[in-house]
């Protein structure tokens, strides 16, 4: 059954415009490439979830530029030193997400869940970034300098850190191993990072030009202390789950000290909501099919036996039409955005 409506829809190019159009019910108006097309409602949520992570993910990266570039003592640089650190700490705080440019090609965009925060964001190839931004700076702004490639390698190391806290993780000692490091006890977006940031900022803007690092040092040494509170929390409450479940990943919730911990016992998942403050809250209870034959689902869906390496563990849904996986650490609305399938 379907029904006319009238209203916004997103084009091609972001856009939002005004549109009349027959939709199904219980079903969203979106654009994929230059066709109208319709999805559930938790398909259009989850979707704009994935869009919306890569977006925020670089905002927080962006804001820890801006907040280590703040952090350098700056009253003895020239206007060239300045530019060239500002780039130094911006861009070097974004380099490792320069693996985006693997959607760019069908085997990319295959195996882009592995190699998504996979090398680049290796701690063996941060010197390499330090150099790349060393000579950079000589490149463009003439300046020789050591100091800009200690920045660089702060900045480079900060990016791939502070990702291992998170539920995505990092390709942290690849290329020696692909096993993918992952804490989850800070969420993606974190806005306790955002709002030190923010009031970092303002505090800075009344103090003198000389004296304003100080505050961004400030700044940093609480937001470390956010995340070493953070993980002591995660670190107890994953250590609990250990005792009950076979298998546990953990992924921080927005609200700080709240977690859910996801874990399986034979073919149950259950995803819980924790706390060291709070009694432990069952929000779902899942069934895995792991007598399932996924062979033919990893030979017709590539993208499946990637997600299946790359996710601690899965759950697998088989139906009459339908044979699947999907990550449990992104269940929301009753699917995970992660999850990947072939129609029987």
């Amino acid at each position: 059954m379907s029904y006319w409506t009238s209203g916004q829809v997103e084009t091609p190019n972001g856009a939002k415009r005004q549109e009349a159009h027959r939709t199904p019910r219980g079903k969203r108006a979106a654009w994929s490439g230059n066709q109208l097309t319709f999805k559930s409602n938790n398909e259009y949520e989850n979707s704009q979830i994935k869009k919306q992570r890569g977006h925020m993910d670089t905002i927080t990266h962006t804001l820890f530029g801006l907040t280590l570039y703040g952090a350098a003592n700056k009253s003895n640089m020239d206007k060239s030193h300045k530019r060239a650190l500002l780039l130094t700490t911006v861009v070097g705080s974004q380099i490792p997400d320069i693996d985006v440019v693997v959607n760019l090609t069908e085997t990319g965009r295959i195996m882009q869940q592995m190699w998504h925060r996979g090398l680049t964001h290796s701690f063996f190839l941060i010197p390499i970034w330090g150099l790349v931004f060393y000579y950079l700076s000589r490149l463009l702004f003439k300046v020789k300098d050591k100091r800009i490639f200690y920045w660089a390698l702060l900045a480079v190391f900060i990016h791939d850190t502070s990702d291992l806290f998170n539920t995505w993780g990092t390709g942290y000692i690849e290329p020696f191993s692909s096993y993918r490091v992952t804490f989850g006890t800070i969420p993606i977006v974190d806005f306790v990072f955002w709002f030190l940031m923010l009031a970092g900022f303002i505090v800075s803007r009344k103090k003198e030009a000389g004296e304003r690092y100080k505050v961004f040092r400030v700044v940093w040494l609480l937001m470390i202390a956010h995340v070493v509170i953070q993980s002591a929390q995660g670190y107890i409450i994953y250590n609990e789950a250990k005792e009950k479940y076979e298998d546990v990943a953990l992924a921080a919730g927005f609200v700080p000290t709240q977690f859910q911990v996801i874990g399986k016992d034979g073919s149950e998942v259950e995803i819980v909501k924790d706390s060291i403050f709070i009694k432990p809250e069952v929000e779902h209870r899942l069934i895995s099919r792991d007598e399932a034959d996924l062979v033919p689902l990893f030979e017709e869906n590539p993208r499946a036996k990637t997600l299946h390496e790359w996710s601690p563990f899965v759950v697998v849904v088989e139906e009459d039409d339908k044979l699947g996986i999907y990550d449990p650490r992104f269940y929301r609305n009753g699917e995970s955005f992660l999850y990947e399938f072939i129609k029987k």
